[in-house]
């Protein structure tokens, strides 16, 4: 199976290369039970209300996970976010976490409060697909560190959510599950690869999503649907028991991808990666993770840079003039704010970077007789995408050796500018969340804006900084375009340090307001 599913991958993922501390307390997601409330009241709560409201007694997990499940029946049906149930598992362990709480006896700082997994993590006895055919009857023998992470917090599992077939689109739809549409307008997708938890969270199921990104697929669905997201450090959080690889298969460190989480509320993030970061197994031995603190405290006192636009990927007019809005809102809040690019980045060089190393990944398992194939192409040099593609595939070696110094050489200059700076805003994506379309080929997708149409592949060019350089990036809903789509503002930090960004996620949420329900849920 292992076999034809690499090759399937391979396949599947070629249009892909063608184309480019513990319950802080928050202000606006305080929403912890008052006397005489319901426990709907909790519904679009964030992970840390929902946690003190079962700590103080004012709710019981098995009262919220009930809810999270009624939720799930009346709202999923619209949405096709969870796409297979845990119910009696959760259910079960939402009562152990009651009996524990009633003895004074906590698991971890999630405690009783639900989640979602993205199908792509091993989960012990659960079905695990990565939305490909291939793997429709794998069943894991173990958990993954991200999944064995948050059981140990005590978070409660709802179910998996949906994403693309091996997470290769910014569309969550494959042949075993089917389309998962955006709660803001059912017509558009949610994002991809994590678009199911982004999805889920939008509608109110669940209060944390892990997800894993390489091409946004944490930040995108974020940007589309409303939420929070973050993309840790390179390597922060452990790769093991994620699908890609293809089951069964161990990884290297990723040079790329990362895993993480999505949330509501900004401090739901901060929370998320205590509990899932760290060195994983015999790493362990020989060190620990600590998050260092965010690097101020106020607002005015962090010095930030930012662009909102660059002519290799211009951005729409509806999502630059939500963006220009929020930095002028926080200009006029007292925020240090110094616009364009750090001196020394190069955007189309670390661009090109980034996609050549991005193109490399999908040669991991090339079977034999495609190789001369794709080597014949590499050799024509004729300066088209597929020949670059073909190059960053099955070039010299030096070729790859030569683009990861590329890479830690833009890390090193992303670093020297942040010995001035403490973080960089820069759009998510050039347009919000899109219309479903699943024609095959990529050549074929075409985004509308009202500049023009544009290519599907560009969705690429903003995320590629923090992932090229291994950078921490957050994004935070910073308001809606006239059409009424979320627009999310995305963050780039300093290397390790994942808590600044966030705490400027935190504080443009409280200054903007952060998440808000999308009507009708």
């Amino acid at each position: 199976m292992n076999n034809f599913s690499r090759r399937e991958f391979l396949s599947k993922t070629a249009a892909l290369a063608a184309t480019f501390p513990f319950m802080e307390l928050g202000t606006h997601s305080d929403t912890a039970l008052k006397r005489g409330s319901r426990v709907e009241d909790l519904a679009f709560s964030s992970a840390v209300d929902a946690a003190k409201a079962i700590r103080r007694s004012e709710i019981s997990s098995l009262e919220l996970t009930e809810l999270m499940f009624k939720r799930i029946d009346s709202i999923n049906p619209r949405i096709n976010a969870v796409v297979t149930l845990m119910r009696e598992e959760a259910l079960a362990r939402a009562k152990e976490a009651d009996a524990a709480r009633a003895k004074g006896t906590f698991f971890g700082p999630l405690h009783g409060v639900p989640a979602t997994i993205k199908d792509a993590f091993d989960v012990k006895g659960v079905r695990t697909t990565a939305g490909n055919p291939a793997f429709k009857d794998h069943i894991p023998t173990r958990d993954s560190a991200v999944v064995e992470r948050l059981r140990r917090a005590g978070a409660i599992l709802l179910g998996m959510t949906n994403v693309p077939f091996m997470l290769g689109d910014w569309q969550s739809y494959n042949d075993i599950f089917g389309q998962t549409n955006n709660p803001w307008d059912l017509t558009r997708t949610p994002g991809g690869s994590t678009g199911g938890g982004a999805a889920a969270l939008a509608a109110g199921i669940g209060y944390i999503a892990s997800g894993s990104d390489i091409g946004g697929s944490i930040r995108v669905p974020a940007h589309f649907c409303g939420v929070c997201g973050h993309k840790p450090t390179l390597n922060l959080v452990p790769l093991r028991g994620h699908i890609p690889p293809p089951p069964g298969t161990i990884g290297e460190p990723g040079y790329l991808a990362v895993c993480g989480s999505l949330a509501r509320w900004a401090k739901d993030l901060k929370l998320a990666l205590e509990i899932l970061g760290g060195p994983d197994g015999d790493d362990a031995v020989a060190y620990s993770w600590k998050l260092p603190p965010p690097r101020q405290q106020r607002l005015k006192d962090y010095r930030i840079g930012y662009v909102l636009d660059d002519k290799l990927c211009p951005v729409s007019s509806g999502v630059r003039t939500v963006l220009a809005d929020a930095v002028a809102a926080l200009r006029k809040a007292g925020m240090n704010l110094t616009e364009g690019w750090p001196q020394g980045v190069d955007p189309k060089g670390e661009y090109q970077n980034y996609a050549f190393l991005l193109d490399s990944t999908f040669a991991f398992d090339m079977p034999d007789e495609k190789l001369a194939e794709v080597r014949a192409r590499a050799d024509k040099q004729d300066g088209s995408r597929e020949a670059f593609t073909a190059m960053a595939q099955a070039g010299p070696h030096k070729n790859f050796i030569a683009a990861r110094s590329r890479q830690m050489a833009a890390r090193a200059n992303w670093q020297q500018y942040f010995h001035t700076h403490d973080a960089f805003l820069l759009p998510t994506a050039f347009v919000p969340a899109f219309k479903h379309d699943h024609r095959p080929s990529w050549k074929d997708r075409v985004l509308e804006t009202p500049e023009g149409p544009r290519p599907y592949g560009d969705l690429l060019f903003w995320i590629s900084f923090a992932t090229h350089t291994g950078l921490p990036a957050t994004v935070v809903p910073v308001g809606l375009t006239n059409e009424g789509l979320p627009v999310g503002m995305q963050i780039i930090g300093p290397y390790l340090e994942d808590a600044t960004s966030i705490d400027v996620a935190a504080k443009i949420e409280e200054l903007l307001g952060g998440f808000r329900p999308p009507r009708g849920f």
